[in-house]
């Protein structure tokens, strides 16, 4: 699959189907081997780790010695919750239990898991070249090239397969501490001070690298978004593209994480109405699904799981697609019948219900905030605010459509795109203006029947027998006369 941040597109091995389509010249390219590519985001969800960690453990300190011990607690609890959660991913796709390895077991315990996977995949990585490879594994990718669709075959040591599980692992655990942790976090510290009123260096530190963690964690998820639903095909994503989702999702979740602690402020008590009617919502939403179509619950999510395990799995599937859901959109739809658990096709009803759904939401709670807002906000341009915010919500929608316009790498594979949905829209407008305009217009000479005079015809004309040929005509009127 596609490897987020710098790293080389393609690269992650997956059983790929025969591919029905080989394009106009139908050749098969066997691509020789490659070089291996560096983990880069193995390193960089390491750091992001770290850093998130080691800055909320400073700030608890700093809470203690000045006896916060709401803001204490709670942040101890987003720091760890995540940090456990992230643990036991990582040994649950790395197969560590049934295995001799209690100094990894040892290091999860304490909470330095992705610090000894993050060395694990650099030591593969130096040793990989020095050793030939006992064997290789072939798989297959669809390359788009202008119009066509070129086969092509990959060769697939065993180092690359190994980095390739490592790749994998840590996606998951950036999604994890994304949107379990870091979003939690940055919503209390920006609460906290603002009640405070006044700005700990600490907790500017904590709250810029949890919004560059979340940010990572949706452009993460929308690149395995991609991967799934297009999983034929090797995809290569260009920096524009990188470009254009970064700020999509950066804006969009600024904008609601701000607004949901700017109505914290005002409607402290209803916000965790708001946030739990999200919750729940987007949890059940997979299973109202599920139980409506009457489906099985999937098989070889896991083999050695029973029927309670899987269902464990399933529940904590939805629980971070709900908690994704409540600030920004998944990119994906949960499918709890088949085996990858997400549905293989691009979902638009879905997009775009979500988006105007949450831009009336978001509407709604600042308007709220606006009328009762607290006199800390006397100094503070409150309507200019609301335009603001409400501003770069659209600009991350203006975004989100440029993406999926010119820089989705498969648009050319979308049997609909932005411009024929706004074309499409448009169109029907325009059609209801007419015939609207037509109801309430006099009716024409183009519409109403119309009446045109013309000259009489002669008399001589009118005679049956003018309108026969002269030698019929002269055969009757000699039978008349005989007659």
């Amino acid at each position: 699959m596609c490897e987020v941040a710098i790293e080389d597109q393609g690269c992650e091995i997956t059983d790929m189907e025969q591919c029905s389509t080989l394009g106009e010249r139908g050749v098969m390219v066997v691509t020789p081997h490659r070089r291996v590519d560096p983990p880069i985001s193995v390193v960089w969800t390491t750091l992001l780790y770290c850093a998130e960690f080691v800055t909320a453990g400073v700030l608890c300190s700093m809470y203690h010695k000045s006896e916060d011990v709401i803001w204490m607690s709670l942040t101890i609890i987003f720091m760890l919750l995540p940090a456990v959660l992230i643990q036991l991913t990582l040994t649950f796709i790395h197969r560590d239990l049934g295995q001799d390895r209690s100094l990894v077991l040892f290091l999860h315990l304490l909470q330095l898991g992705p610090v000894i996977r993050c060395f694990e995949a650099l030591v593969v990585y130096f040793k990989a070249g020095k050793k030939e490879e006992p064997y290789v594994t072939i798989t297959r990718k669809i390359t788009l090239e202008g119009s066509l669709e070129v086969p092509k075959e990959l060769e697939i040591g065993q180092t690359e397969r190994i980095l390739a599980t490592h790749r994998n692992a840590f996606k998951r655990m950036a999604i994890i501490q994304a949107f379990l942790g870091s979003t939690p976090q940055l919503t209390l510290q920006l609460y906290a001070t603002i009640q405070e009123k006044y700005i700990l260096s600490t907790r500017l530190a904590l709250m810029i690298i949890t919004l560059i963690s979340i940010t990572y964690g949706a452009l993460v998820c929308s690149v395995l978004a991609i991967q799934v639903i297009y999983d034929n095909y090797k995809v290569q994503l260009r920096p524009g593209a990188y470009l254009c989702m970064v700020v999509w999702r950066a804006l969009e979740i600024t904008t609601r994480v701000t607004t949901l602690v700017l109505f914290s402020t005002a409607l402290t008590h209803w916000v965790i109405l708001v946030g739990m009617a999200n919750l729940l919502f987007f949890f059940f939403l997979p299973w109202v699904e599920f139980w409506a179509r009457k489906g099985t619950l999937a098989e070889g999510v896991e083999k050695n799981f029973s029927k309670l395990g899987t269902t464990v799995v399933l529940c904590m599937f939805t629980l971070l697609y709900a908690c994704i859901n409540v600030f920004c959109w998944s990119a994906v739809k949960p499918d709890l019948t088949h085996q990858e658990l997400i549905e293989r096709k691009q979902s638009w009803s879905s997009l775009v219900m979500y988006y105007s759904g949450r831009f009336v939401e978001n509407f709604v709670l600042i308007t709220l905030w606006y009328y009762f807002k607290s006199d800390f906000y006397e100094y503070v341009c409150a309507p200019l605010l609301v335009v603001q915010l409400l501003v770069c919500y659209s600009l991350a929608v203006l975004f989100m459509l440029l993406f999926y316009q010119f820089c989705h790498p498969c648009r050319r594979l979308f049997k609909y795109n932005i411009h024929d949905c706004l074309r499409c829209v448009c169109c029907r407008r325009a059609g209801r203006r007419a015939r609207s305009r037509r109801g309430n217009m006099p009716p024409s000479y183009s519409t109403a029947a119309t009446m045109v005079l013309v000259p009489e015809e002669p008399l001589v004309l009118l005679d049956p027998h003018n309108s026969l040929p002269p030698d019929v005509a002269r055969q009757l009127e000699a039978q008349e006369s005989s007659a």
